[in-house]
C-alpha cells in the first residue's frame, strides 16, 4: 500500500505491533500517536477493503496464508500481532458433560424447560398468507424478490432532489402484495384511528389472530389470562411519514406511530394480562422475543405467549442508507454462503407463533408442531466496530444455547442460519458453526445449512421468526427446503473441514441422532446475537378420524360478527372442503377446530355426515338460503340459569 513503511523489522510481537501501527497511520492519515494498540482497527477509519489489503500485505510479509476473517477475530493491533507471531491458542471444545443437566441451574425453573409451538402464521412476499403457501414457496425454491411497487414512495419523490436520489437507488427487495389493506371492522377499530395506525400494528393483529386460529385456540378464552405478547420491531417508517406534517396530525398519531403499541394493542384487544413488549435488537429482534417468552414460560410468569416479528419498508430512508453504504446486493438476491455473495436485499413481512409449556400443551390436547428446547442471547462486545460481527461471541452463543437445551451440538442436523449473503459475514458465521457444531462430527454427516433470506430477502426484525417458522414447517413435512442462489462455495469457508454443507435441493430430514434437531440464528447489526434450539414434537397417538363413538353425524359450527361475514366464512369453508387438503381432513377434526374459534353473534350449525353434505350445507349458508342440515340464528345475551335437556 502507498505510504506503508519500507523497512520490515524482525518479526517479534513487539516489532509487528510497531509495523501494524505504522501501517494504520499511513493508511488513515492519522499521526502515529493517535493509533493505539488496544483499540479496534475499525475505529481508526479502516474500511473492509483496507483490512483485506492489510491481510494481503501480512501474507506476503509472513509467508503464510491467512484467513479473510482474521481481523474480525483479532480486531486490535495487540491481539492481531500476538496471534500472528505466537499462533492461535484454541481452547478445546467442552466435553459432553458441559451440555448435560444445564436446565436445573436456574432456581426459578419450575419444570424441564421444553416449550411447545402450537400455532403459527405468516404474511410474506410471494403471496404467502398461510402455512401451506409458505411451504409451497420454500419447498419449491421460489424466489420472491421484485422491484418496489410504483408509487410506494411517491411522497418522497415529490421533491426533485429526493427523486434523483431514489432514481439511482437499488429498489430490489421482498415486498408484500398489500400494505394498505386492514379489516378494521373485524377488530372493532374506528376507520379514522385505523388510518393513523402503523401498518405494522395492523399486520401484527391479523397475523396473531391467524396464529391463534391455526392453534385452534379461541381468543375469547384467553381474556384476563397470563398470556404474554412479545414482538420484534426495528423499523418505524410510518411514524416518519405521519409526523412530518404537523398540520395533519390527530389524536391517534401518537399511538399510531409508537413502536411499543405494536405489542400493547394486541394485548389490549384480546385482554391479555401477561407482559406486553416490543423488542428491538435489529435483525435478531424476533428471536430475542422468542427467548424472552421462553424464559417467562419457564419461570411460570405466563402460561401462553404470542410471539413474533414484523418489518415493513414504507419509507426509502434505510434503503438509501444501505445502498450508499454498499450493503445491498446489486441484483437484489441474498446469496448465502456463495462465492458471489455481495450484500442483502431488504424484505418485509410478519410471522407469529403461539407458545405454551409442553406439559400444558399436552394436557390441553393441543397439536404440538415442534419443541423449543433451548435458547441463548449474548452480545459481540467490543468487536472490530459497532456493526462488525464477533466470531468468538457467536461461538459462545452456540455453546450457551445447546447447554440450555441439554443437546450436544453434534446431534444437530440443520441450522437455519443468519446467512445474509456477504462475502465476509458468511465465513464468520460459518467459522463459529464449524467450531462448535462441526467439532467431532463424522464427515458423511455434515451440519446442513440454509437461509430463508435467499427466498424473501432480509426481513430484519421478522427474519428470525420466519426462520423459526421455516424450521417448524420443515419438521412437519420431514424435509429440508433448498437454500437458493448457492452455486460456487464461498472460498473463505472450509466447508469440508468444518463439516458444513448448504442444502441445495429439497431433501429428507436426516435425523442423524435418531431425532430431528435444528438451530435458528439471528444477529443484530448492533451486536445482539440470538440462537434457538428446536426439535421435533414428541410422538403422540393419532386421534380417530371419525365422529365421537356411536355418533353418525356431527356439527360444524360457524360464527361471525355480522351476517355478511358469516356468509363469507361459510363460502371459504366450502371452498376449502373441496380443496384436496380439505378433503383429506376428517370432518371430526374440522368440527373440533371450528368449535374452538371465537364466537360471533351471527351463527350457523351444519349437521352433516359426509364431506359432500358439508360442502352443500356451507354453500347454502354462503348464499343465505336454507338447506339440509343447516341451522342459523343470532345469539343474544343470556343471564341466569339455562336448562339443558341432553336426551
Amino acid at each position: 500500500m502507498n505510504g506503508a513503511p519500507a523497512t520490515r523489522p524482525p518479526m517479534t510481537v513487539a516489532a509487528l505491533r510497531t509495523w501494524l501501527g505504522d501501517w494504520v497511520a499511513a493508511a488513515t492519515g492519522l499521526s502515529r500517536s493517535e493509533v493505539h494498540d488496544d483499540r479496534p482497527l475499525e475505529e481508526f477509519g479502516l474500511a473492509s477493503r483496507d483490512t483485506v489489503a492489510l491481510s494481503g500485505e501480512l501474507e506476503e510479509m509472513l509467508g503464510e496464508s491467512l484467513s479473510a476473517t482474521l481481523v474480525w477475530e483479532f480486531p486490535t493491533i495487540a491481539a492481531l500481532a500476538t496471534r500472528l507471531i505466537e499462533g492461535e491458542t484454541t481452547a478445546p471444545e467442552p466435553d459432553s458433560t458441559f451440555y448435560e443437566g444445564a436446565r436445573g441451574t436456574s432456581e426459578t425453573t419450575a419444570y424441564d424447560g421444553d416449550v411447545a409451538v402450537v400455532g403459527l402464521a405468516a404474511r410474506l412476499p410471494g403471496g404467502v398468507r398461510s402455512p401451506e403457501r409458505l411451504w409451497e414457496v420454500l419447498s419449491g425454491g421460489v424466489d420472491t424478490i421484485s422491484d418496489v411497487e410504483p408509487g410506494r414512495w411517491a411522497a418522497f419523490a415529490a421533491d426533485p432532489a429526493q427523486a434523483a436520489v431514489l432514481d439511482r437507488t437499488n429498489v430490489h427487495g421482498g415486498f408484500l402484495d398489500d400494505v394498505q389493506g386492514f379489516d378494521a371492522e373485524f377488530f372493532g377499530i374506528a376507520p379514522r384511528e385505523a388510518a393513523s395506525m402503523d401498518p405494522q400494528q395492523r399486520l401484527v393483529l391479523e397475523v396473531a389472530w391467524e396464529a391463534l386460529e391455526h392453534a385452534a385456540i379461541n381468543p375469547d378464552e384467553l381474556k384476563g389470562s397470563a398470556t404474554g405478547v412479545y414482538v420484534g420491531v426495528s423499523t418505524h417508517d410510518y411514524g416518519l411519514i405521519t409526523t412530518s406534517d404537523l398540520g395533519e396530525m390527530d389524536v391517534w398519531t401518537a399511538t399510531g406511530a409508537a413502536g411499543s403499541i405494536i405489542a400493547n394493542r394486541l394485548s389490549y384487544l384480546l385482554d391479555l394480562r401477561g407482559p406486553s413488549m416490543t423488542l428491538d435488537s435489529a435483525c435478531s429482534s424476533s428471536l430475542l422475543a422468542v427467548h424472552q417468552a421462553v424464559r417467562s414460560l419457564r419461570s411460570g410468569e405466563i402460561d401462553a405467549a404470542l410471539v413474533g416479528g414484523v418489518n415493513m419498508v414504507l419509507a426509502p430512508t434505510t434503503t438509501v442508507v444501505f445502498d450508499q453504504g454498499g450493503a445491498l446486493a446489486p441484483d437484489g438476491r441474498c446469496k448465502a454462503f456463495d462465492a458471489s455473495a455481495d450484500g442483502i436485499a431488504r424484505g418485509e413481512g410478519a410471522g407469529m407463533v403461539v407458545l405454551k409449556r409442553l406439559s400444558d400443551a399436552e394436557r390441553d390436547g393441543d397439536e404440538v408442531l415442534a419443541v423449543i428446547a433451548g435458547s441463548a442471547v449474548n452480545s459481540d462486545g467490543r468487536s472490530n466496530g459497532l456493526m462488525a460481527p464477533n466470531p468468538a461471541a457467536q461461538a459462545d452463543l452456540l455453546r450457551l444455547a445447546y447447554r440450555d437445551a441439554g443437546v450436544h451440538p453434534n446431534q444437530v442436523d440443520y441450522v437455519e442460519a443468519h446467512g445474509t449473503g456477504t462475502l465476509l459475514g458468511d465465513p464468520i458465521e460459518a467459522r463459529a458453526l464449524g467450531a462448535v457444531l462441526g467439532a467431532g462430527r463424522e464427515l458423511e454427516k455434515p451440519l446442513l445449512l440454509g437461509s430463508a433470506k435467499t427466498n424473501f430477502g432480509h426481513l430484519e426484525a421478522a427474519a428470525g421468526i420466519t426462520g423459526l417458522i421455516k424450521v417448524v414447517l420443515a419438521l412437519q413435512n420431514n424435509a429440508l427446503p433448498p437454500s437458493l442462489h448457492f452455486e460456487t462455495p464461498n472460498p473463505h469457508i472450509p466447508f469440508e473441514a468444518a463439516r458444513l454443507e448448504v442444502v441445495t435441493g429439497l431433501r429428507e430430514w436426516p435425523r442423524h441422532s435418531g431425532q430431528a434437531v435444528a438451530g435458528v440464528s439471528g444477529f443484530g447489526f448492533g451486536g445482539t446475537n440470538a440462537h434457538l434450539v428446536v426439535r421435533e414434537a414428541p410422538a403422540r397417538e393419532r386421534t380417530s378420524h371419525d365422529w365421537p363413538q356411536g355418533a353418525s353425524t356431527g356439527v360444524l359450527a360457524l360464527s361471525a360478527p355480522t351476517r355478511e361475514r358469516l356468509q363469507a366464512a361459510a363460502g371459504e369453508l366450502a371452498d376449502w372442503l373441496m380443496d384436496p387438503t380439505g378433503r383429506e381432513e376428517s370432518l371430526a377434526a374440522v368440527g373440533r377446530a371450528l368449535a374452538r374459534r371465537a364466537q360471533g353473534r351471527h351463527r350457523a350449525a351444519l349437521v352433516v355426515q359426509k364431506h359432500d353434505e358439508a360442502v352443500q350445507a356451507a354453500r347454502a349458508v354462503a348464499e343465505g338460503s336454507p338447506g339440509p342440515g343447516v341451522h342459523t340464528g343470532v345469539a343474544t345475551d343470556v343471564s341466569g340459569a339455562v336448562w339443558v335437556f341432553s336426551g
